[in-house]
């Protein structure tokens, strides 16, 4: 079984990019990682963040482990772009439109299928907190280190996913790609929030895609900066240059849903239509919540009765940022509605968000 073999394989199946390195640790990646937890730069990230030490030495979990087969899969321009959309309407990461996974899952089959049928050990990772991916995805060859803190690939930019197979196959390895940005930064102010505080440092305090998918309350400094965002955020990618020509293929038919069916569907039915998501402890109500800050955002005084419907009736977390949707959109309905919950309402959070929420109010009348 040789390198070129599997790479066949792989863009058979449907791969943009393949590329083979060892398995020997990313202690450089591990300690960048462990600056930025000290830092207080990475949040409360989980994910890889929990144990990078094991996240950065793949032989802790395969021990048989020799080599890494790193695949790309791309998801434009199949997956769309949002566009403005129509009122009412929030906005959905590209990469979250449909489950753009199964293709990359059809492509690792494929190469591990392989791999075994020559008598190989082979396991397949995606989005698996054992493995940082994109340190192997540069060390393989795959793409390079963007100034966003993304892998760009050559022809796909960042519009790309990763998977990785591990292998204990003996093949001979790829040369990491030599390609840089260069003098190109047009992802650093196209960030809302100036998340990337520097080239290739993302601080995940700031970063819109972190809180849409982080339990708990979103910050109040950011909440208006989410627009009408539900699931991510796409700004650093789309100003992307080496990434251009793909995005302008995609259509406007896809990435965007209606927030007023969110904030009306049951947990069951909206399981069915986000479950590719990731969504914290699979609570639906953080995509509510979401969708609140995006229809508070939106400034239509049409929907003041559906979020009026959740300061009355949801929890905590759900009553705030409904009293914040109603401040930002404002108007007398909205104070009447803020007036009279807070007459009633017990929790000291919710209440100091409502008093605000009233405040911004008035002033949007």
């Amino acid at each position: 079984m040789t390198t070129a073999q599997i790479r066949d394989v792989a863009l058979a199946a449907g791969a943009v990019a393949c590329g083979v390195t060892d398995a020997e640790p990313f202690n450089d990646v591990r300690r960048d990682m462990e600056r930025r937890m000290a830092s207080g730069q990475a949040g409360s990230l989980g994910f890889t963040y929990r144990h990078p030490e094991i996240a950065t030495d793949i032989r802790r979990s395969f021990e048989w482990a020799t080599h890494l087969v790193v695949i790309a899969t791309a998801y434009l321009p199949e997956a769309g772009s949002p566009g403005p959309g129509e009122a009412g309407t929030g906005r959905v990461a590209r990469f979250a439109s449909s489950d753009h996974y199964r293709k990359l899952t059809f492509v690792l089959d494929a190469v591990a299928t392989e791999l075994r049928a020559h008598g190989h050990q082979a396991e397949e990772l995606h989005d698996d907190d054992r493995l940082v991916d994109r340190a192997a995805a540069v060390r393989a060859g795959v793409g390079w280190w963007g100034k966003n803190s993304m892998v760009l690939t050559p022809g796909w930019g960042p519009w790309i996913l990763l998977g990785t197979v591990v292998t204990d196959a003996e093949l001979s390895l790829d040369t990491p790609m030599k390609r840089t940005c260069g003098n190109c930064s047009a992802c650093l102010p196209a960030c809302p929030t100036g998340a990337l505080i520097e080239p290739g440092l993302l601080d995940a305090t700031l970063c819109l895609a972190y809180w849409l998918q982080t339990a708990g309350s979103i910050p109040l400094h950011l909440r208006a900066a989410v627009g009408d965002r539900v699931y991510g955020c796409d700004d650093c990618l789309a100003a992307c240059p080496p990434g251009s020509g793909v995005l302008d293929m995609a259509s406007d038919s896809k990435g965007r849903i209606d927030l007023v069916d969110i904030l009306a569907s049951s947990d069951t039915e909206l399981e069915a239509e986000v479950g590719h998501w990731y969504v914290p402890k699979r609570d639906m109500d953080y995509v509510r919540r979401n969708a609140l800050v995006a229809l508070g955002n939106s400034g239509d005084r049409d929907h003041v009765e559906i979020i009026a419907g959740w300061l009355g009736n949801g929890t905590a977390m759900m009553r705030g940022h409904a009293a914040w949707a109603l401040g930002a959109i404002g108007g007398r309905e909205a104070v009447r509605v803020l007036e009279t919950a807070g007459t009633v309402e017990g929790d000291a959070t919710v209440a100091t968000e409502i008093t605000a929420a009233l405040g911004a109010a008035a002033t949007a009348r």
